[in-house]
C-alpha cells in the first residue's frame, strides 16, 4: 500500500518536471525566433481618398408656410401627404374681425375726403377774397393818384389828399390779410390730402392683410409636414414670429445633409462623386454628388457659449448631397412615386481625390517612430516623430522612414521609402506600433496562421 502511493507519487512529480521543461523550451523557442508578425507585399495599386459622414434625407427644396394675420383657422384643405399645385387653395384664417377692421378703415378714408373737400371749399373762398381785396386796392391806388394832381392843382385840400392815402394803405393791409388767410386755407388742404393718404394706406394695409387670410401654395410639391388642425389658433408672423402652418416640398429632388468634421472638410469640393447608402434599402447604393459645402461650423453658436470656448466639442459642417434621380427610378412606381421620405438615415462615402498604380502598402504596416530613441524625450513636439515601416529581411527587420501621400479603408500611397516587392511587417498592431524596432527578430505568421 505504501510502495503503490510512494509511486504514485514519483509518476506525478515526474509529469510536473516534463511540464515545467516543455514550457521553458517553449519560451526559450519563442525568445529564440523573435517576435510573431503579419507580412504583406508591396504592390501598385489604385487609391480613392474619401471621407465617410451620415445624416438624414431632405427634399432639396420646402417651403415654410406661416399665417400673415392672427386667428382661428376656418377652413383647412389638405392633409398631410397630399399633393399641391402652385395657386391651389389651402387654407383661410377667420377674416371677421379683418373684415370690420376694413369696413372701419374705408369710413375713416370718406372722412377724411370729406374733410378734404371742405378745406378745399374754404381755400377757394380764400383765394375769393384776395382778389377782391386786390380789386380795392387797385380801385383805392387809382383814386389816391387823381387826388394827389387835384391838390398839386390846388383843386382839392390837404386833407382830401391825407384822406384817399389813408384808404389806400386801409386796403393794402386788407390785401395781406385776406393772403395770409388763403395761405393757411392752402396748409388746411395740404394736411387734408396728407390725412387722406394715411386713411388710404391704412385701408390697403388692412385689405392686404384680408387677403392674406386666404392661404395659396406658394410651389407645386407634396404637404410634408402639417402642424395645425382646423379651428385652431395662430399667430401671425406680422407681430412676431409667426405659427408654422405646414410645409410643402418637392420630393423630386431629394439630398442628404450630413456633418462633417473639421479635418474632413478641407478636402471636399462641390461637385465631389458621393456614393449613398439608405438604411431602408439594405444593400443597395445611391449616387449623389456634393452641392453645397457650409462655410461656418454647424455648432459654432454653443461652442462658443458662455465665458469661455468650449475647445473639446466637435466642429462640423454641414454638407448637402443631391441624390441623383437616375440612381433610384427602378424604384419609382404608380403607387409609390416617391422612395424616399424625409428624415430617413443615410450614410455616404465621398469621393475626394484618388491616383492610379501607385505604389501602395497596408495602412497597418506604417507607424511612427521618435527620431532618436536613445535619448531622453524632453518634450512632444510632432516634429521629432516621423513615419516608418519595417522591412522583413529573413529573420530580422530593418526600419525605414518612408513618406506617404493618400490613403483609402485599407491602404496609403507610399511616395519613397519602399519599393514594389518589399515585405513588411503589417501586424499585429502591438508588434508594429510598440514593439519592433531596428533589427528586431521576428518569425512570419503564415497563411494558416501558424
Amino acid at each position: 500500500m505504501a510502495k503503490s502511493r510512494k509511486r504514485r507519487y514519483w509518476i506525478i512529480g515526474g509529469l510536473i518536471a516534463v511540464a515545467l521543461l516543455m514550457l521553458l523550451a517553449y519560451f526559450n523557442r519563442s525568445t529564440d525566433e523573435g517576435m510573431l508578425v503579419q507580412s504583406s507585399t508591396i504592390e501598385k495599386r489604385d487609391i480613392l481618398e474619401t471621407v465617410q459622414a451620415s445624416g438624414r434625407i431632405y427634399p432639396e427644396k420646402e417651403v415654410k408656410i406661416s399665417s400673415d394675420v392672427s386667428g382661428a383657422i376656418f377652413d383647412l384643405s389638405v392633409r398631410e401627404g397630399d399633393s399641391v399645385k402652385e395657386g391651389q387653395f389651402i387654407a383661410q384664417i377667420d377674416p371677421e374681425v379683418i373684415e370690420s377692421q376694413v369696413q372701419r378703415a374705408q369710413a375713416s378714408v370718406n372722412s377724411a375726403l370729406a374733410q378734404l373737400a371742405q378745406n378745399e371749399a374754404g381755400e377757394a373762398q380764400a383765394e375769393a377774397q384776395v382778389e377782391q381785396a386786390q380789386a380795392q386796392v387797385n380801385t383805392q391806388r387809382v383814386i389816391h393818384n387823381r387826388n394827389t394832381n387835384l391838390y398839386e392843382e390846388e383843386v382839392i385840400s390837404s386833407q382830401e389828399l391825407e384822406q384817399s392815402q389813408l384808404n389806400l394803405d386801409n386796403a393794402e393791409a386788407n390785401l395781406k390779410s385776406t393772403k395770409a388767410q388763403l395761405r393757411s386755407a392752402q396748409k388746411a388742404v395740404e394736411a387734408a390730402r396728407y390725412n387722406v393718404q394715411s386713411a388710404r394706406a391704412s385701408l390697403k394695409e388692412l385689405t392686404t392683410s384680408l387677403d392674406r387670410t386666404t392661404i395659396y401654395a406658394p410651389t407645386d410639391g407634396i404637404v410634408s409636414k402639417l402642424n395645425v388642425e382646423e379651428g385652431e389658433r395662430v399667430v401671425g408672423t406680422i407681430q412676431m414670429t409667426g405659427t408654422e402652418l405646414m410645409r410643402i416640398a418637392n420630393f423630386n429632388s431629394m439630398e442628404v445633409r450630413v456633418e462633417v468634421s473639421e479635418n474632413d472638410i478641407i478636402r471636399l469640393n462641390q461637385n465631389d462623386e458621393v456614393d449613398i447608402e439608405v438604411d431602408a434599402y439594405i444593400g443597395r447604393i445611391f449616387r449623389g454628388y456634393v452641392t453645397e459645402i457650409a462655410s461656418s461650423a454647424a455648432d459654432i453658436g454653443s461652442a462658443t457659449s458662455g465665458s469661455g470656448i468650449n475647445t473639446e466639442q466637435a466642429t462640423n459642417f454641414i454638407v448637402k448631397i443631391r441624390i441623383d434621380s437616375a440612381s433610384y427610378a427602378d424604384l419609382i412606381e404608380k403607387d409609390r412615386q416617391f422612395p424616399f421620405r424625409p428624415g430617413m438615415n443615410a450614410n455616404v462615402e465621398i469621393k475626394t481625390r484618388g491616383a492610379e498604380n501607385v505604389v501602395a502598402a497596408p495602412i497597418g504596416a506604417i507607424t511612427t517612430r521618435d527620431e532618436d530613441d536613445d535619448e531622453e524625450r524632453t518634450s512632444a513636439i510632432q516634429d521629432q516623430f516621423q513615419e516608418v515601416a519595417f522591412i522583413i529581411e529573413s529573420d530580422t527587420v530593418r526600419q525605414v522612414r518612408v513618406e506617404t501621400g493618400l490613403q483609402d479603408a485599407e491602404f496609403i500611397e507610399i511616395k519613397s521609402g519602399l519599393g514594389v516587392g518589399d515585405q513588411v511587417a503589417s501586424g499585429p498592431y502591438s508588434a508594429v506600433f510598440q514593439r519592433l524596432k531596428e533589427g528586431s527578430t521576428v518569425r512570419v505568421e503564415n497563411k494558416n496562421g501558424e
